[in-house]
């Protein structure tokens, strides 16, 4: 009950504090696979939003992810870039990605994305939330191409410190993490 009690208070103290623009870094090799050699489908192709947990992903023509926007303090991130966001009380958010990878097969609709970030650290006054996630999004297109059902796996390695609880360790198990089912709506691209 405590981890989620600080980690909902950063998220909140995040989101209230809005982002500025990414600071350039190494760009990080981006794996999209389709099986049997097929083509990334143009259906797939646009902005895919959970309204639910805040989640959004930019799939761009290629199969690549050009950005997300996620769950914690819905922070938008992309490929190879570190990503600074202003905080209260004087404090910075930086989040930088890992490796990012998308795979889908046309047979069964199956999409699958796979993001880590290899470190975060927000701090906002007194209060430090460091560490690195990694999350997989696994699930089913629809047939209209409107919606993807997902089974959303987070693997939070994290430490919390606060000036009541230094160093409180938020881990999961790295085999299992925590599951989530997370829908997936296509953004409508507007009409002219």
């Amino acid at each position: 009950m405590q981890k989620l009690i600080i980690v909902m208070l950063i998220s909140v103290i995040v989101c209230s504090t809005g982002c500025r623009p990414n600071i350039a870094g190494d760009p990080k090799a981006l794996k999209v696979v389709v099986s049997e050699g097929g083509e990334f489908p143009d259906f797939l192709v646009g902005v895919w939003k959970c309204e639910q947990y805040g989640w959004e992903f930019n799939f761009e023509p290629d199969g690549t992810v050009s950005s997300v926007v996620i769950s914690l303090g819905r922070v938008r991130i992309k490929p190879g870039e570190v990503t600074e966001v202003p905080m209260i009380k004087g404090g910075k958010g930086v989040f930088t990605p890992g490796e990012w990878s998308v795979y889908y097969t046309p047979a069964t609709r199956e999409l699958t994305a796979n993001l880590s970030l290899n470190h975060l650290s927000i701090v906002v006054g007194d209060n430090l939330l460091e560490g690195k996630n990694r999350d997989v999004f696994l699930g089913q297109i629809s047939e209209d191409g409107m919606t993807w059902d997902t089974v959303w796996t987070s693997f939070p390695d994290y430490i919390a410190s606060t000036p009541e609880n230094p160093d409180f360790k938020m881990r999961e198990d790295p085999n299992f993490g925590i599951q989530y089912n997370a829908t997936f709506e296509k953004v409508p691209k507007p009409t002219q």
